[in-house]
């Protein structure tokens, strides 16, 4: 007995000091304003569980609660393959290939362009309101959106009683909870409704839950067939509620909890047989048995299992006591490592909250949208922003949130058969630039934009990605089929282009740029974006298949194509190539930089064993420009750090923390929201999820045969620290602390095994570390055979610049952790 007294001593002794220390920390990871949003939607504070999505207002007077659920979208199961595409194809490949371009994209806006349906739209739910008589005149006005714990809070005094308000969207419990307090007695008195603008129905059930019933709307000819159902349940201490009107109505209570269900008859993309309102009464049923103090535990409980993995220091600032738009507004003026920190792990906030297990992937705005017909559909713009919504998912120890999208993958792997099939005479699976909730694969848009097939190649990427950080050939076993699809199709759809003999892609084109001298005409063949997909993909199809003993005649097919691809070329003005020609304009400051995907993500460029393109690719980026739209600016950021200047990466991260509008460039006004959501403009996430991966690969990479530790340290960081990073091979960043600019000691776990290789800018020591030479073994680390730049007599490239590090390996075994310090 006296034993057992003296353990719970020691563990409440333990809980004390983690108590201590997490609300030191809570400081650092608060997004605090002393205002409302009043009616600035950018303004809100979201919260979400991949699911049910929420903005808080924060207004003291009538609380707004704009709702969304994942599966809310215009339409219904749908096709807009355009068939004709088939008998016109040789007629545009010979077109183009004769430098046609004009006549090519006409034939093509005709014949291959779909004839009506263009994607559906992600829609909201509709708004929730909290209307509180006399409250329009307040003081001590303050809101957060807390990290740590997911919750939104405001509170405010009328008189001398303080109000207080938190919401969260809960994991467990599938529902967005609101507690109201007041800390006087008998003193919360409010009001609550439902409105939408879709067609809707609004009743009050007899047990005083409100119920609105609504149905998604019609676009391009297809009905709206997503029927949904939100119902409201309050449960109050003291007081009375009732119903009034369509209305619910507390009086004189001293606290109250808002329950929020939202269901709908969504069941996969070919199937919406689900009953709405069973599905959310069971939902609504379930959540009130349960106490607020329950609720506010089991969600902390589930969002802290992964956003607790990784933290961050990249120094303090003393600034960091202003509410966030203001330090937003100062933050180009002075060094706020704090907010750059804090930005870091709301990108992290942002997927945990738009992207759960089982459920849709993040689109183009999360799961945070109030329009009925968002900009471009709120879709899944597949020729960069998805993917860039997962950059950080692996590397910053989210791999469950990737989850969404490798399903979203397998799924597009079976309505793009028939695409393939249809529009091309080619087997396996193919997409284009743009897909939504019913997977459609054909083209979207106008042929401009939408006469990309390379979705499928840039989406499969990210199956044999994520199989490098966790090394479970099960999984792989899994997205292969997906993967190897992928591959088909192109080993169908490559066309001998009749200058070099080189097998390309046509039609496509680097996503929606154009040459300058082709007139804004974008159509083209064997552009280089489009060789380095292929090429990515069938190396990736290779290695996976090798992995998994199989295919051995389909390897020998994608290796001998592959020779076949253009390689990389270095132009006139010393820049890598965006065209199998020597098309690109110095003068342009497109927001895509397509032909940069062999640098950032894929790693097909190398500052050692591609140094001429390494070069090529930098003096792009110089030509490009810096000021874009939002997410441009976030996939520079990335850039940069794979070209080892932290400096740059660091004033890329500065423009995009500049208050949307500031910025002047092409497409001018990207930057950020006061709620820092990133400004294209307007809204897009992308910009979020993109800058997250680029303070990531600042402070480490894992694509070049290596863990490279502090690649792209900018001056404004010289001590700090991150732990809980994942690398490539299965290995984890415990902890990576560097003091004046110079790593002092990393700590790093193996969950697989293998060897360890280690890039650093400064000598440590460690047991069994050795000095590295040669190619790496590691199997997760292998080099990518790429073919060798052609390079322009007139490029004048001078050597690539690269900083000196150095290089070392010990060899792991699987759950041991190694630990290594600066050497002395």
């Amino acid at each position: 007995m006296h034993n057992s007294i003296r353990n719970k001593g020691m563990v409440f002794t333990i809980f004390i000091s983690l108590t201590i220390s997490v609300s030191a920390q809570n400081t650092d990871l608060k997004l605090w304003y002393n205002a409302p949003a009043e009616n600035v939607w950018e303004a809100a504070l979201p919260v979400g569980n991949g699911r049910l999505g929420a903005m808080v207002f924060g207004n003291p007077g009538q609380e707004q609660i704009s709702l969304n659920e994942a599966s809310i979208w215009s339409g219904g199961p749908n096709r807009n393959d355009n068939p004709e595409a088939l008998n016109a194809l040789p007629e545009i490949r010979k077109l183009i290939f004769e430098g046609q371009y004009q006549q090519a994209s006409k034939m093509a806006a005709q014949h291959i362009q779909s004839k009506r349906i263009n994607g559906m739209m992600y829609q909201p739910a509709g708004d929730f309101r909290l209307v509180f008589p006399g409250h329009e005149n307040y003081a001590g006005y303050y809101r957060e959106l807390d990290l740590e714990s997911a919750v939104a809070k405001t509170t405010y005094k009328v008189g001398n009683i303080t109000y207080t308000r938190t919401v969260f969207s809960s994991v467990p419990d599938q529902a967005i909870i609101i507690h109201l307090t007041a800390d006087k007695p008998g003193s919360l008195t409010f009001e609550a409704s439902l409105l939408s603008e879709h067609n809707s129905k609004v009743i009050v059930a007899k047990d005083n839950i409100l119920y609105l019933s609504a149905q998604s709307s019609d676009k391009d000819g297809v009905k709206g067939a997503v029927k949904f159902e939100t119902g409201v349940g309050i449960k109050q201490k003291g007081g009375t509620i009732s119903s009034d009107n369509g209305n619910l109505k507390v009086s004189g209570a001293s606290s109250a909890t808002v329950y929020i269900s939202i269901a709908t008859n969504f069941v996969n993309y070919k199937d919406i047989s689900a009953d709405e309102k069973t599905k959310n009464a069971a939902y609504l049923h379930a959540v009130m048995q349960k106490s607020y103090r329950r609720l506010s535990k089991d969600h902390i409980t589930a969002y802290q299992k992964y956003f607790n993995r990784v933290q961050i220091n990249l120094g303090k600032t003393p600034s960091a006591g202003l509410p966030t738009d203001q330090r937003v507004a100062e933050f180009a003026k002075g060094n706020d490592p704090q907010l750059a920190a804090l930005y870091y792990q709301f990108g992290r906030y942002l997927l945990i909250s738009s992207s759960q297990p089982g459920g849709q992937p993040a689109n183009l705005q999360g799961i945070w949208n109030n329009k009925m017909n968002p900009p471009w559909g709120s879709k899944y713009t597949i020729n960069i922003n998805t993917e860039m919504n997962y950059w950080p998912a692996e590397e910053s120890n989210l791999s469950e949130m990737h989850g969404p999208l490798i399903e979203m993958v397998k799924e597009l792997s079976e309505t793009g058969k028939e695409t393939a099939r249809v529009m091309y005479g080619a087997a396996g699976w193919v997409t284009h630039h743009n897909t939504d909730l019913w997977r459609i694969s054909g083209p979207v848009d106008a042929i401009n934009y939408g006469m990309w097939p390379m979705g499928g190649a840039w989406l499969s990427r990210h199956l044999f990605e994520k199989y490098l950080y966790n090394g479970d050939r099960e999984y792989l076993k899994t997205v292969y089929p997906a993967l190897k699809g992928a591959a088909q199709f192109y080993l169908d759809f490559l066309v001998e282009e009749p200058v070099k003999g080189w097998m390309v892609v046509s039609p496509s084109m680097s996503p929606e740029n154009s040459p300058k001298s082709h007139q804004e005409i974008s159509i083209a063949a064997g552009t280089t974006m489009d060789n380095q997909l292929v090429f990515d993909l069938f190396t990736n199809t290779i290695r996976a298949a090798e992995a998994l003993n199989t295919d051995v005649v389909l390897i020998d097919k994608l290796k001998k194509m592959r020779m076949r691809l253009p390689p990389m070329q270095v132009g006139q003005y010393g820049q890598l190539q965006e065209w199998i020609q020597d098309l690109d304009n110095p003068n342009d400051k497109h927001r895509h930089v397509s032909h940069l995907f062999g640098l950032y993500p894929a790693g097909q460029i190398s500052p050692y064993h591609t140094p001429q393109l390494f070069e090529a690719a930098k003096n792009s980026m110089i030509q490009r420009g810096d000021v874009s739209t939002g997410w441009s600016m976030g996939w520079k950021v990335n850039l940069w750090a794979r070209l080892q200047d932290g400096n740059h990466a660091y004033k890329l991260i500065t423009n995009q923390l500049t208050p949307a509008g500031v910025n002047q460039g092409e497409n001018s006004g990207g930057g950020t929201y006061p709620n820092l959501f990133d400004a294209h403009p307007p809204f897009q996430i992308d910009g979020n999820f993109g800058c997250t991966a680029g303070i990531t690969e600042m402070l480490m990479q894992s694509h070049d045969e290596a863990i490279h530790l502090l690649p792209a340290l900018p001056d404004a960081w010289k001590d700090g620290s991150i732990s809980g990073l994942r690398a490539r091979g299965g290995f984890e960043i415990e902890r990576l602390v560097w003091k004046d600019g110079h790593l002092y000691e990393v700590v790093i776990k193996s969950t697989l095994g293998g060897k360890c290789r280690l890039r650093v800018p400064n000598q440590i020591k460690g047991r069994k570390l050795a000095v590295a030479a040669g190619n790496n073994p590691n199997p997760f680390f292998q080099s990518l055979e790429v073919k060798p730049a052609i390079i322009s007599a007139t490029a004048g490239l001078r050597p690539a610049e690269i900083k000196d590090t150095l290089l070392y390996e010990v060899d792991t075994k699987p759950g041991k952790t190694y630990k290594f310090k600066i050497s002395q």
